[in-house]
Order: C-alpha cells, then sequence, then structure tokens
C-alpha cells in the first residue's frame, strides 16, 4: 500500500480491496485504548462501514457489523465498547445530539461515526477523520487526518505498527 504523510500528520494511502480498507480499520481498532471518536466521510460506496468493520475486528469484535443507517446506533461488546453511529438520515447538530451521540462521545469506548459531517461540529478538538474516497472500482483514497493530541498519538502508533515509520 502506498503511503504518503503531509506535514499536518495526515495519512494518504492507496486501498487495492475492500479486505485492504477492512485491515486498516482493524490495524487503528487494535491500537485504541477508549475514548476514540472516529468519523467516517466518502460518498456512498466508498468503504466506510467496511472500514468501521475492521475497526470492530482490531476491538476483538465477533459479532456481524452492520451499517446503523435506520437503527442510527448500534452497539457493540469487544475489547472495549463500541458504539458505531450513521448519521446519514439525519441533519444537523440537533437531530445528532437528539439520538443521544454526546453519551458515546464521553464515553469510554469507541465511537466510530459514518456521515459526521451530518452533525456539524459537535464531536470536539480530539478526534480521528478518516476519509474514503474512490479512486476505481476497487481501489480507494483513504485520508486518516488526526485532530487533537491524543488522535496524533493514535495515529503515530497506527502509523508505525502498519508502515513501519
Amino acid at each position: 500500500m502506498p503511503l504518503v504523510t503531509t506535514l499536518s500528520g495526515d495519512i494518504d494511502i492507496v486501498s487495492h480491496s475492500a479486505a485492504q480498507t477492512q485491515r486498516l480499520g482493524a490495524r487503528l481498532g487494535a491500537l485504541c485504548t477508549g475514548g476514540e471518536v472516529i468519523l467516517l466521510e466518502g460518498d456512498l460506496g466508498a468503504g466506510k462501514t467496511v472500514f468501521a468493520k475492521g475497526i470492530a475486528e482490531g476491538l476483538g469484535i465477533r459479532d456481524h457489523v452492520t451499517s446503523p443507517t435506520f437503527a442510527i446506533i448500534h452497539e457493540y461488546i469487544g475489547r472495549l465498547p463500541l458504539a458505531h453511529v450513521d448519521l446519514y438520515r439525519l441533519e444537523g447538530s440537533d437531530a445528532a445530539l437528539g439520538t443521544g451521540l454526546d453519551d458515546y462521545l464521553r464515553a469510554d469506548g469507541v465511537t466510530v461515526i459514518e456521515w459526521a459531517s451530518r452533525a456539524g461540529g459537535v464531536f470536539g478538538d480530539d478526534h480521528v477523520s478518516v476519509t474514503l474516497r474512490h479512486l476505481s472500482e476497487t481501489k480507494r483514497g483513504v485520508r486518516i487526518s488526526p485532530h487533537g493530541e491524543s488522535s496524533r498519538n493514535l495515529i503515530a502508533r497506527f502509523r508505525h505498527e502498519a508502515f513501519g515509520v
């Protein structure tokens, strides 16, 4: 997988398959220690749920992970609890907070939010943004951007574990 690291600490990766995208998520999930908020963005079919499945795998979750589009939030138990949130059907921070999202943002587990931009800026200063984009039918561009000290430390560990740099 080609890797490019920017001066801001962002990581740009080309994933060549859904399995590779899931493995990236699993590497990140394995490094989580609790309290992480991971925001996923990208067009329909870009791989957000695949990446979330990988995070669940990295947390040791054995349940079948699906997109919570209609339920809004799915909870899973593994090494750490995972709240998998999908805000596709919501618009605005009030609607997002009305789901009880703020309780998960303060939790000791891991919160993964698909379509995070639909909630405005309710996520605080420390989170990881993951943007997935179509490059071809099977390839995806994955940009991982840390925001805040804890997230920068997490992504530095991820970079070292995944790529040795």
